[in-house]
């Protein structure tokens, strides 16, 4: 069984940044592994180790850059990746879903996985609609917010555990090939080992452009256009109290009655 994970290099702000027009300059910015994607790596590599998967592929779409956070999935334990980028990215300020959708698509073409594991969203642009909308255009099944799986090789069938509203869980199978978006909770991913790391280096990352893959630049094309980013004011109505234990504790109380939580 081969496994493909979507990974994403995400970006996190420092305490303190600027905006600049619809951007944030890269000095303020960091890069990791997308929080979600890294569930979905673990739960690949824990599929190979038990022996369920033969093959873990992870594939993203960034910029040469990218490859160092795409290593961490390596050193994880993934055996080879896919990079999709070429000159025609630099000039998309959002990357919308469905150009990712078809891109993922024609990786998956080309792959031939028996299952698609994604984070269920994506930690900067918080979008979490790939894995579904990569599952439609591929006429996958699919099965979204999984924080549970149990596969069956030799029945083709992913047995999952799903996140619901308001608490509800549901149990369901999915017939394979699937695509299955991962939630938090499902596992713990671990920690890249120095003896990990090092293999990561000889492990292959494989650059493509859209050409490559069978696309072009229209692929691009959306009707997303950002328009403005700024930060949200923060507003805050915490009262801290001054003086020793008894003290704080006779104001919070007096508090507490004034709202009507306490008599």
């Amino acid at each position: 069984m081969k496994v493909l994970v979507t990974v994403k290099e995400v970006a996190e702000l420092a305490d303190d940044f600027e905006v600049e027009g619809t951007e944030v300059d890269d000095r303020y910015l960091e890069y990791d592994l997308n929080e979600w994607d890294d569930y979905a790596v673990e739960e690949g590599v824990q599929m190979n180790e038990e022996g369920i998967a033969d093959e873990v592929v992870t594939v993203t779409i960034g910029p040469e850059r990218s490859e160092e956070t795409i290593r961490m999935a390596l050193a994880k334990g993934a055996d080879r990746s896919i990079r999709v980028w070429d000159e025609s990215f630099e000039d998309v300020d959002l990357l919308d879903t469905e150009a990712k959708a078809e891109i993922f698509s024609a990786v998956v073409a080309e792959e031939e996985p028996d299952i698609v594991l994604t984070g269920v969203q994506a930690g900067d642009d918080a979008f979490g609609s790939t894995g579904v909308a990569l599952a439609d255009a591929i006429d996958f099944e699919w099965a979204a917010v999984v924080n549970a799986l149990d596969m069956d090789a030799d029945e083709g069938v992913a047995h999952v555990r799903r996140e619901l509203e308001g608490g509800v869980e549901e149990l369901t199978d999915v017939e394979l090939p699937a695509v299955l978006t991962i939630q938090t909770g499902i596992n713990e991913p671990r920690y890249a080992s120095l003896r990990g790391i090092r293999q990561a280096q000889s492990k292959e990352i494989a650059p493509k452009t859209l050409a490559d893959i069978g696309l072009d630049a229209d692929t691009l094309e959306s009707d997303l256009t950002l328009t403005d980013m700024y930060e949200p004011e923060s507003e805050s109505d915490a009262e801290i109290f001054e003086g020793d234990a008894g003290e704080t504790a006779g104001k919070l109380a007096e508090v507490l009655r004034e709202k009507g939580v306490a008599e």
